[in-house]
This record gives structure tokens, sequence and C-alpha cells, in this order.
């Protein structure tokens, strides 16, 4: 990293008096992530009072001044790549885009080119500059659908903020076993597995949970639904659908192998254990354009193999609910 940038800044109103360093340049660097900010001190970027200061924690006190010189994201670590995105919707500010599966959106282990992110950082200049190449929220690598991109920070932060509000509506579908009564309410806390740090479980001492569910159509043995998220929990949906015993098919982490087949078509059994991927789709996205002003909202149908296994469950169904 870089230093590019800097600035200052007195403390001058009693409001920050006894505050954490840390917290208080997040309240007049709205732009920047606390993650960045931390990195800053940590980095011996910060000074208060002409004194390198590393620790976030330090209190401040009337008339301390603080100079930040920011730090430059290293913007060689991950490479741009030609990677196809159906966009639905750009402007100056932002983008819409429909998520194919088997596509991871950020760069991880094991997979650090072929990614949502590198194919914005190839799209334009731009997303160099911007947070997680503004990704604001993601989907799992075989969940498709609806996501928003930033096209620049101040919308990044909006977004987020907006996201952190509950003032972004995000409708799924998805397939799940077995046969449900009714819609209904979801409200369980969800954290990191404490044996498997790649899957997440239902915890009381987790991050709050919210998903709504509603039937669009009942199957034998299987359920079409509606999904409506209150919140934004890694494997949200995932996770609390098979915490009420109704996993997505084809969902090989938080699924379950044996279901019950009385009464299905052989042929429709083999379509079911095939399917490749958890039955997942964000299918509408709604918010108010941060900028503009104006509510806007997008919907895509799920793709080609979601849509043959649901025509497949009306078709090949000896008995349908």
């Amino acid at each position: 990293m870089n230093k590019f940038l800097k600035f200052e800044k007195k403390i001058s109103y009693m409001c920050f008096l006894n505050l954490r360093l840390d917290k208080s340049i997040k309240s007049f660097c709205k732009l920047y992530t606390r993650t960045y900010l931390k990195k800053c001190i940590l980095s011996n970027c910060v000074l208060v009072n002409n004194t390198i200061i590393n620790s976030p924690d330090k209190k401040l006190y009337f008339g301390d001044l603080i100079t930040i010189n920011f730090l430059e994201l290293k913007k060689n670590n991950f490479k741009d790549k030609n990677i196809f995105l159906d966009i639905i919707y750009e402007d100056e500010y932002l983008l819409i885009l429909n998520k194919q599966s088997n596509m991871v959106v950020h760069p991880g282990a094991g997979n650090e080119n072929g990614t949502i992110f590198n194919a914005l950082l190839h799209k334009h200049e731009i997303f160099k500059n911007i947070p997680r190449a503004g990704i604001v929220h993601r989907l799992d690598k075989d969940t498709t659908g609806l996501m928003v991109i930033a096209k620049t920070i101040l919308v990044f932060n909006k977004l987020k903020k907006l996201i952190k509000s509950r003032n972004i509506y995000r409708e799924y579908e998805a397939i799940v076993q077995g046969n449900m009564i009714s819609g209904g309410t979801i409200n369980a806390s969800i954290s990191r597995n404490l044996y498997k740090k790649t899957k997440m479980s239902v915890n009381k001492n987790g991050k709050p949970a919210i998903t709504y569910y509603k039937i669009i159509e009942r199957f034998c043995n299987f359920t079409h639904i509606k999904v409506i998220l209150n919140s934004g929990r890694t494997h949200q949906i995932r996770v609390h659908m098979s915490h009420i015993k109704y996993p997505l098919i084809g969902d090989k982490i938080y699924g379950k192998k044996n279901f019950s087949t009385k009464g299905l078509n052989p042929i429709l059994l083999k379509i079911i254990r095939q399917f490749s991927r958890q039955a997942l789709h964000a299918r509408k996205l709604s918010f108010v354009h941060p900028i503009k002003k104006l509510f806007m909202s997008w919907s895509v149908n799920p793709p080609k193999d979601m849509n043959n296994l649901i025509k497949n469950l009306k078709m090949l169904n000896k008995e349908k609910v």
C-alpha cells in the first residue's frame, strides 16, 4: 500500500470527547469502510497531534488534531478478466446484473480470477477505485439472479446503508423438499458453524436473521416458494429452510440426501437427484435510487435449469397436491 492522500481534522465538538480514534475518523470519513480506516491506523498512517497512533481504541479529546495519510488500495492483487456479465440496467451511478450459476462473486481461496469482481475490473477502470469493485451484496456461487453494483464510492456507501436499514427489497424463488402446509416467518439467529467455518448454522448467539416465505405451488413431496429477506446473512435462506426441515433441492451443504419418494415418478426422481445446484434464484430487487431518488424495481425469471425442474415437477408427479 502507498500513501496517496492526506486529510486533517481538528476535534472541535464536545460530542467527540473521550471517543475512540477509529469511531471518530469514521464519523467524518463516511465514504470509507471501518475496515479500511482501521487498516490506516494499524499501518501507522494516522497521527494525533503530530504523533503516530496505531491503537484504534485511543481516546480523543477536545482540540486534538487528527491527520490521516490515507492508503491507496493495491490494484494488482487481482486481475481483470473478460467474463460475460448479464447487465439488465445501468446508469452513471450503479448497475443491476443477472448473475449466472457456477459463478463466484468475489475472489477467494481457489478462485482468484474467474469471479464477478474480476469481470467488473475488466469492464471499467472506475471499479478499481471502489471498495470490493462496487459489490454491495453477494449471492452464493450457485445461486442465480439479481445483484446491484455501485459505480462510485458515494453510491457504494449509500447502498450499504440501504441494506443495513432494510430498505432494499429482495425476493427469491426456491424449490424445497417436503410439502409445506402454509407460508410463514423464520426468526432464527445465524452464525458460523463451530466445527466447519465454511458452513453457517442457527445459533441463538448469532446475528439476527428473519426470512419470510410463501407457497407458490405444492407438488408431491416438494414445494415451490417465494422467499423475502428481512436481513442478509450468509447462506440465510439455505440455513433457515434446512432449520425448519424443508431444505432446498440440490443443496449439497444444507440439504438431505434422503427424502420421501412415495408416489414419485422414477424419471422425476432421477432429475431431482441430478439437479446440480441449490434451487434458489434472486428474482426481484427494489429500492429508491440513492441519487435519482426514484423508486426502481427489477425482476428476472428463474434460469432454464430451474424452469425445467418446475416443469418436470408439474408434468411427472403421480399425484399433485
